[in-house]
């Protein structure tokens, strides 16, 4: 039997369960790893600058491609609670990466020793698994059942925290004949589906609701398909945005109290059923008025996890599968019964959400100077065609976003949908741009996201991973500011200052030009709507010449109010600006107007 170092057999059972890129920062209690991961090869590392900005490249990574699971790693003590963020942002968002941390020996764990922390017992809520190994012969089990929990059921993410003593121990460990684990997911019955779609033909206007969960199980072809045969129209939710392209004739409109469209929640509020297919019934798709989400309407929910069933409401029927294993079959009862006629006409139907979806746009359209964000997403959806991901997290230029911007295929609205930390948009995108370095990749941020992990455009300048990266400015925490205008407060959002060093900003403060310039990146600024198309086209030449991220700063106006409900209700959306009423207020919507 071989032998080796338990560093290095952890090291051979990554490569056979397909990791082919990591994301970290070395330390002196992860360091016999470091030497296992350089003799073993076949595992290329990206240095970050910051581990919380690794667990977040892993996040970005895993993201972009089906089977993808990003790895980050880091030593022990700080390293392993910097990266807790992204762990409780990955388990939020079903989204599996590996977190590798190094520890203490093991005789002086628990005797404080420097930079020892049980982080095992701090990331157990925010993983499906957190394992400080104690035993150097566990260490491939615990890597094969890490493995065996990311894939299985709800994906997620899992720690494997190593003791230096138990990295550097030799144990017997035969890579040849290593075999990942077989990977567990929940699957419908064919009476389930039947029963399900018992009430989808008993309705006049259903709606399916496609979740994060079918992008996950990489099924949106087969949505799409049960979508068409049934002819019945679909709303993505915020994470299952791309699993139906957006100009679809059955694109209804995405649903919530912030990133929806006008048309989506009046499609929903219309609707008399609901196929709920990988998804969570989010706050920020419900809100919280789920007597007005549920009133009039039944519901059929399906999701792999069975204790989310039931968990926010209670739907009429609800069954627990894989969401690509039960699309399999409602595709396959709704092809019988279509053959046997047995389908109804859902044409009207469709026509009147299509209707709602060519009258009720908001206005993108503005000459304003200082700029309105509108005007942004205009002209990017000119600038950046259907191939691009989008990476973003919170704040309203993910918001507006959102509500602006269009997205055609799954994996290209790439988003931090449940935790929303700040800072997360610059590490992921980096980790997207990793996963698929031909990509056109476009991160979304605002002033603040942008300067909460800054110095992780380095590692895009270090490592030659191009993206370019937008930036709303308007020199304040405006998504805080315009939740305390309910509160008849505007306390600690105002960012503004004028810069010695850049007395040409005025009041906007952090010269993120130069910032950007001095991390190795190149970068535009843009004070005008006239020059946004011609920056973003610039950014797009600069990133293929120089390989490194782009920056275009769009400098806004200070206050710009985007539509989303004080009320958390579906149905009471406060509009701050006329509805578009002729062709040339929204000239980049993915229907024409009807005015």
């Amino acid at each position: 039997m071989p032998r080796m170092t338990a560093a290095r057999a952890a090291v051979e059972i990554l490569k056979r369960e397909g990791v082919t890129n990591a994301f970290g920062v070395p330390g002196a209690a992860i360091n016999p790893f470091y030497k296992a991961l350089k003799e073993g090869g076949g595992i290329d590392h990206t240095l970050a600058r910051h581990v919380e900005g690794a667990s977040h490249m892993a996040e970005g990574y895993t993201r972009t491609h089906p089977g993808n699971i990003g790895v980050c790693i880091g030593t022990s003590g700080p390293a392993g609670t910097d990266m807790i963020t992204g762990l409780y942002s990955a388990g939020g968002d079903s989204i599996p990466i590996l977190c590798i941390t190094g520890q203490a020996p093991t005789n002086v764990i628990h005797k404080e020793d420097f930079q020892a922390v049980d982080i095992a017992s701090i990331a157990k809520p925010v993983t499906k698994a957190a394992t400080t190994v104690l035993e150097p012969a566990q260490v491939p089990g615990v890597f094969q059942q890490a493995f065996h929990l990311m894939r299985s059921g709800r994906p997620g993410p899992v720690l494997i925290d190593l003791p230096i003593d138990v990295q550097l121990a030799e144990i017997e460990f035969d890579p040849e004949t290593y075999e990942p684990l077989p990977v567990y997911k929940p699957a419908a019955t064919r009476a389930q589906i039947e029963k399900a779609i018992s009430f989808l033909l008993q309705s006049e206007r259903p709606l399916i609701v496609a979740g994060g969960g079918i992008i996950t199980a990489d099924a949106c072809d087969l949505l799409v398909d049960f979508a068409e045969l049934t002819g019945t129209p679909v709303i993505p939710t915020l994470m299952g945005w791309g699993a139906i392209a957006d100009d679809h004739e059955l694109n209804a409109g995405m649903v919530g109290v912030q990133t929806s469209h006008r048309y989506g929640n009046a499609n929903f509020l219309e609707s008399d059923f609901v196929l709920g297919i990988g998804n969570r019934w989010a706050n920020r798709h419900t809100g919280y008025k789920l007597d007005v989400y549920t009133k009039g309407r039944k519901f059929v929910h399906v999701d792999i996890e069975p204790t989310q069933i039931g968990k926010i409401f209670a739907p009429d029927y609800g069954i627990a599968s894989d969401a690509k294993a039960a699309l399999e079959l409602f595709v396959e009862v709704a092809r019988e019964l279509k053959a046997e006629g047995r389908l109804p006409d859902r044409s009207a139907w469709v026509a009147s959400t299509q209707e709602r979806k060519a009258t009720l746009q908001r206005r993108t359209h503005f000459d304003n100077v200082p700029m309105k964000p509108q005007r942004v997403y205009e002209e990017m959806n000119k600038a950046f065609g259907p191939e691009t991901r989008y990476v973003t997290t919170i704040g309203l230029s993910q918001i507006a976003g959102a509500q602006m911007l269009h997205v055609y295929k799954p994996r290209h609205w790439i988003n931090c949908g449940q935790a929303g930390p700040l800072g997360w948009t610059i590490p992921a995108a980096l980790g997207v741009a990793k996963a698929d370095p031909e990509a056109q990749v476009v991160a979304l941020s605002g002033d603040y996201d942008f300067q909460f992990m800054i110095e992780e455009l380095a590692v895009g300048a270090q490592h030659r991973i191009p993206y370019v990266h937008v930036l709303v400015n308007n020199s304040y925490l405006g998504l805080i500011r315009q939740a305390q205008a309910g509160l008849e407060i505007n306390f600690q959002v105002n960012l503004e200052f004028e810069n010695l060093n850049s007395p040409e900003l005025g009041v906007y403060g952090v010269d993120h030009i130069k910032v950007a310039e001095g991390l190795g990146c190149k970068a535009i600024r843009v004070t005008e709507p006239d020059q946004l198309l011609p920056a973003f086209e610039e950014a797009k030449k600069l990133a293929a010449e120089y390989r490194v991220p782009v920056l275009v700063e769009a400098i806004l106006e200070r206050v710009t109010n985007i539509s989303m409900s004080r009320t958390m209700d579906i149905s009471d959306i406060t509009e701050w600006e006329d509805l578009a009423t002729e062709p040339g207020h929204a000239p980049t919507a993915v229907k024409t107007l009807k005015s």
